[in-house]
């Protein structure tokens, strides 16, 4: 493999200033948007959202699929919106469309003070929406995911009222683990939650519980609650990339899943997924019908073996780096390791060796992605100039990494907050 000249590889320029989307630019994007939910018979309620109609704020969106483009442009039209997209989906729909379009660029997991000062550009000079995903990825299981301590702060910062958009059937309809779009319904609800008047008296952490609060959801729940028909004739296919332990004996990554089934090739033991999300085991006892209960377990196991220090993941993976938005450079064979420590990965980059390490408080969460593009599972983490996309050769393990990412930070956060308070106790007393 010939190795990329470093010279000649392009980044991306994140101190680039971004558009106001054009009103025919908006027009265009009602018109690819909203035909397919029309289709889904989508319902969008607003809840006292007059003023702020017109005026810029900032909104978090729950993020479950790409059907969460569309609602948001249903709900905030006419208003204009800018909006945060990673790389990777720039390289997916062209760096120039996403720029017209307003839309900025963002490493994932990455702190990056351009894009505080393109936010701030944004709601001040361009007068738009500021549109923001704080869970970063995907939902995995249909429930919140991870959601950064910063964005109390960040609205206190900006000076301008937030609201949450909160959409439901929006992961029951496309999970990423099974990527056939069934095409069915979807509602969201869109309200405030820090208004104007607010901002003054309202710390960061009494924003953050807000918000919180707000991003609530259990996507299966809403569905069985509401008799939400959900059905394919692969409904099932790809859980067990989500259920990868078994319940029954306890093997990991032995599940597999096809049509309606889910089961265990180390035990034999089956369960079927019926069109309202609900599991049903074909023979004994039902360990969880409910889906996210099954992967709530699973991470529980996890957080087992990082606090007592048995937890580890090594593999052998294949390296593209994305330091731009134009190409992946293929960068060979490298080691991904993960302890309680953290994350280590050990590879070649333009013909030279590289070493990236995010130690445990480093890394809040990580993007993962299941066969991306076909091209394989893999794991993509990000330093400030350049992302490296980590292709597993093990069967099924992105959704263990994701956990333990998730839970080794939470473990590594409570110690540093205990040790803080330790030595505030420890300064009181002498």
């Amino acid at each position: 493999m010939r190795a990329v000249n470093p010279k000649h590889v392009r980044h991306f320029d994140f101190k680039k200033k971004p558009h106001r989307p054009s009103f025919l630019m908006g027009v265009a994007k009602a018109v690819i948007s909203w035909p397919d939910l029309k289709k889904r018979g989508a319902v969008i309620r607003r809840h006292d959202m007059e003023e702020l109609d017109g005026k810029p704020y900032l909104l978090f969106i729950t993020h479950s699929s790409m059907v969460d483009f569309n609602v948001m442009l249903k709900a905030t039209h006419p208003d204009p919106v800018s909006n945060v997209m990673s790389l990777e989906g720039f390289n997916t729909y062209t760096e120039p469309l996403m720029r017209s379009l307003g839309v900025l660029g963002k490493r994932k997991f990455v702190t990056d003070i351009n894009l505080i000062r393109n936010i701030r550009y944004c709601l001040y000079t361009l007068g738009t929406i500021f549109v923001i995903f704080p869970e970063t990825r995907y939902s995995l299981d249909g429930c919140t995911s991870y959601l950064p301590e910063s964005l109390g702060s960040l609205v206190k910062s900006m000076k301008v009222p937030a609201a949450v958009l909160r959409i439901h059937g929006n992961f029951v309809t496309n999970p990423q683990w099974n990527k056939i779009n069934k095409k069915t319904f979807v509602e969201a609800d869109l309200f405030p939650v820090v208004k104007a008047e607010e901002l003054p008296a309202l710390t960061a952490d009494e924003i953050n519980r807000r918000i919180a609060e707000a991003f609530e959801y259990d996507d299966y729940a809403w569905q069985r609650e509401n008799r939400i028909v959900v059905d394919d004739a692969e409904l099932t296919r790809g859980l067990h990339c989500l259920l990868y332990k078994c319940p029954h004996c306890g093997a990991e990554f032995q599940t597999d899943s096809a049509g309606h089934e889910l089961w265990c090739n180390a035990c034999g033991k089956r369960w079927r997924q019926d069109e309202y999300g609900v599991l049903t085991a074909e023979d004994g006892e039902t360990e969880f019908s409910h889906i996210p209960d099954w992967s709530k377990w699973e991470r529980e196991c996890v957080r087992r073996e990082v606090e007592d220090g048995t937890y580890r993941f090594e593999d052998t993976v294949r390296v593209e780096t994305l330091p731009g938005s134009l190409k992946f450079y293929n960068q060979g064979e490298g080691t991904f390791v993960q302890t309680p420590e953290g994350i280590r990965i050990e590879c070649t980059a333009y013909g030279e060796p590289k070493t990236i390490v995010k130690p445990a408080l480093a890394q809040y969460s990580v993007h993962i992605e299941y066969d991306y593009l076909g091209r394989g599972d893999c794991v993509d983490v990000s330093e400030a100039d350049d992302s490296y996309w980590c292709y597993l050769s093990k069967r099924d393990q992105v959704t263990k990494i994701s956990f333990a990412t998730e839970e080794i930070y939470k473990a590594a956060r409570a110690r540093a907050d205990e040790n803080a308070k330790r030595r505030r106790e420890a300064r009181q007393l002498s």
